[in-house]
């Protein structure tokens, strides 16, 4: 399955609102930005500063984050955005997914 144009959150105005009024997550490889998004489908947005590193870097982060988002299929109706920290590129896949689960069913129990 692949990671269609309409699950991708591309526009900066749409990052912007998310950042304003969607919730924060904290997780041990990233932080998320959940909201609701009033559509069947999730969508997905990932944030991955300078900080990070370089280019090679950067994009190695969003593939991950992209594969864990693609592979778990949870969320359906949100838009999601993931700002990556360092520890995410020393670790494994399942350990990612694991994460992001645990992370997002966290916000989904928390009552939104």
């Amino acid at each position: 399955m692949r990671f269609r144009r309409t699950q991708r959150i591309r526009r900066r105005a749409e990052f912007q609102q998310i950042y304003k009024q969607g919730t924060r997550v904290s997780g041990r490889y990233y932080t998320l930005f959940i909201q609701p998004n009033r559509m069947a489908v999730g969508r997905l947005g990932v944030a991955a500063t300078r900080k990070l590193g370089g280019a090679v870097v950067r994009n190695r982060a969003k593939r991950l984050v992209r594969e864990v988002f693609r592979r778990s299929g949870i969320a359906p109706g949100f838009d999601i955005i993931v700002v990556p920290r360092r520890e995410l590129l020393e670790t494994s896949l399942l350990a990612l997914e694991t994460e992001y689960r645990s992370t997002v069913e966290r916000f989904l129990r928390r009552g939104r």
